[in-house]
């Protein structure tokens, strides 16, 4: 039985990769790597570690999915700090998708913070 990758893009496949980041037994170190689970978690449809990635001042009350939208591919364009040490990053990036079978892409450069220790997305601005 063939290993699903990981929908983030990285060569590993999801349960060594994102997976266990979902899971809490892992932590993203670096913004990077936090906006790459997050665009796993969007695309497995996991609300709960969205929720817990972002920060409490922007988090919204609910994630909801469109059933018609499907997350397809990752493309990190540019990222600024956000290494271990730092404790603010931005990550720039284009999101590949279809939505009722007709392709479309978002790009976005979304800010990060260290929160608890931890990095959460805090916002971003779509271009």
């Amino acid at each position: 039985m063939a290993e699903l990758p990981c929908p983030c893009g990285l060569p590993a496949p999801y349960r060594d990769c994102c997976g266990p980041i979902h899971r809490g037994a892992a932590r993203a170190e670096t913004a990077e790597r936090l906006m790459r689970s997050r665009f796993s978690a969007f695309a497995v449809q996991n609300a709960g570690y969205l929720r817990r990635s972002w920060h409490p001042s922007t988090r919204p009350p609910v994630v909801d999915f469109d059933p018609a939208l499907r997350w397809s591919r990752l493309e990190v364009l540019a990222t600024s700090r956000g290494g271990p040490a730092h404790l603010e990053g931005t990550v720039e990036f284009r999101a590949h998708y279809t939505r009722g079978g007709r392709p479309g892409r978002l790009h976005e450069v979304s800010r990060f913070v260290k929160h608890d220790r931890a990095w959460v997305y805090l916002d971003g601005e779509a271009g």
